[in-house]
């Protein structure tokens, strides 16, 4: 029994619970993507090697049911809202979303069209914003910077 106790580190890590399964999601974002024009370049360009998102361990998705973001990237019309409403309605919670590129912010260069919706925030709620045309993969990963930053400081467990 002594031999086991030397085996045994010499520190104790103390944490709230929340603030270690936030740490948890937030090291494990799993993202859908969701490219409907230009703006899907930039983020394949993202996940790419030179970006590298998976040292932040986002990963993606090609279905909703595992993922837990979902990254708009592009222009969506009024037709393509209600398909991306379902998509997301089809994620689990808790569930965020980026919304990449002024197309996906407010309609963009397209904004005058009677098919283009004026922003993805009319049909879903956003977490964060990407400002662009398109938006750079450094601005891509400071809005997953950011996203992570608000999932650390959410609470689940009431006490």
């Amino acid at each position: 029994m002594l031999t086991l106790y030397k085996q045994l580190p010499n520190f104790i890590l103390t944490t709230k619970l929340d603030e270690l399964l936030n740490w948890c999601r937030k090291s494990s974002v799993w993202y859908m993507l969701f490219a409907t024009a230009c703006c899907g370049i930039e983020l394949m360009q993202t996940g790419g090697p030179r970006c590298d998102w998976d040292r932040f361990g986002a990963v993606p998705r090609s279905t909703p049911r595992q993922s837990d973001l979902m990254i708009i990237a592009g222009t969506i019309s009024y037709k393509m809202a209600v398909c991306t409403r379902r998509l997301y309605d089809q994620m689990p919670d808790p569930k965020y979303v980026i919304a990449m590129g002024s197309c996906a912010n407010c309609g963009g260069l397209f904004k005058h069209s009677y098919s283009v919706l004026k922003g993805i925030d009319k049909v879903m709620p956003v977490d964060i914003y990407v400002p662009g045309c398109p938006p750079r993969p450094e601005a891509l990963t400071d809005g997953l910077l950011k996203l992570q930053e608000k999932m650390q400081k959410e609470k689940f467990l009431r006490s």
